[in-house]
């Protein structure tokens, strides 16, 4: 185990239904930090959510529009350098950064 490093997490609030040059905003997001050799990124799907419209996102019978989650944590520098690239992929979303302590766990031949 590394020792405790400070960090930065990212988390991106969109909706499954949002598209940036055709493709899911999600997997548009996540190919772009593995381009800019962002540490990590996890995509989660919500259940159901709303934001500041206080729209429904769910799924529906005929489309899904589910909340999604990005989760992306790194140094402070690189989620600096993500933020403004992210923000000018989205139409609308939110996106919160905290500091919080990362801890890298690699067991050696496992």
């Amino acid at each position: 185990m590394r020792p405790i490093q400070t960090a930065k997490i990212l988390r991106i609030h969109i909706s499954e239904s949002d598209r940036f040059e055709g493709k899911p905003l999600y997997e548009a997001i996540v190919a772009k930090c593995r381009e800019l050799k962002i540490a990590g990124a996890s995509v989660f799907l919500g259940l159901e959510g709303y934001g500041e419209t206080a729209e429904m996102h769910k799924a529906h019978l005929v489309r899904s529009d589910r909340p999604v989650v990005i989760t992306i944590i790194d140094t402070a520098e690189n989620i600096e350098r993500l933020v403004p690239v992210a923000a000018e992929m989205m139409d609308t979303g939110l996106m919160a950064v905290s500091e919080v302590q990362m801890i890298r766990v690699e067991r050696a031949g496992g």
